[in-house]
């Protein structure tokens, strides 16, 4: 259970989804900023009442990760979520973890294999683990995901695929949906993409990559994003986190 919260976060996912009220997830790399650009952003996030740090990688180089979280935690009340890139970034000063299976590949060690080596650690630790349906789309440029996990993404043209992917992800026991452009996504995933998925799935839906602006973010919200996810176009300008996380809030 997380500092000052009466429920856990599926449970508060669910509730919002219910009452149609938008999150905001503010995605922080490890990575890429020292401790003084954390603890501007972390001040940001909490005037925005941000509603999750989503924390994690793709590849992390430089064994920040229990720096990043303790500095969230001695900072911030903001429930801390793993979005991890590999089975080695699973840290009990988190709260929760997104246990992502990539359902949009066809790589079995990123659909289970990398799961077997994580459960038995995500047991003993005290992390509530949210099973999550991991999407990829096309975002019009390599990414990092694509590259380390030796998957294609689904074309960004291709609704009725990434809404049948989303179907079955549901299907198959997966509480959350997440649809993803990657880090630095060129081309965000189209509004018209993320109704269709809306229409198919009735689990909470999780969309990022490439929103840049408030503008956006409403959009996605409209068209059936429950949770909107913000890292890339933040590390830029961190200004951008009141911006983003007002419009998401006023949906």
């Amino acid at each position: 259970m997380f500092a000052n919260e009466s429920m856990n976060i599926y449970k508060k996912i669910t509730v919002n989804r219910k009452a149609n009220k938008k999150s905001f997830a503010l995605l922080i790399d490890p990575d890429k900023q020292n401790k003084n650009q954390l603890l501007s952003i972390i001040e940001k996030a909490n005037d925005a009442k941000t509603d999750y740090f989503f924390v994690g990688g793709s590849l992390l180089t430089n064994d920040s990760l229990d720096l990043c979280l303790n500095t969230l935690k001695e900072n911030s009340t903001i429930p801390i979520v793993l979005f991890p890139g590999n089975a080695m970034q699973v840290n009990d000063k988190a709260d929760g973890i997104l246990f992502l299976s990539l359902i949009s590949g066809r790589n079995a060690e990123m659909l289970i294999g990398k799961q077997v080596i994580t459960a038995p650690i995500l047991k003993q630790s005290s992390l509530e683990v949210l099973p999550t349906g991991y999407i990829l789309i096309d975002s019009g440029k390599p990414t990092t995901v694509s590259y380390m996990s030796n998957t294609t993404p689904i074309p960004a043209n291709k609704n009725t695929v990434a809404a049948c992917t989303a179907m079955a992800g549901e299907m198959l026991g997966l509480k959350l949906i997440f649809m993803d452009g990657g880090s630095g996504a060129k081309i965000p995933i189209s509004e018209a993409m993320i109704k269709e998925v809306r229409k198919s799935i009735s689990v909470p839906l999780i969309i990022g990559g490439g929103i840049n602006s408030g503008k956006k973010a409403i959009a996605n919200c409209k068209a059936g994003a429950d949770i909107i996810v913000v890292g890339n176009a933040i590390e830029k300008n961190n200004n951008l986190i009141t911006e983003i996380a007002n419009a998401v809030h006023s949906c």
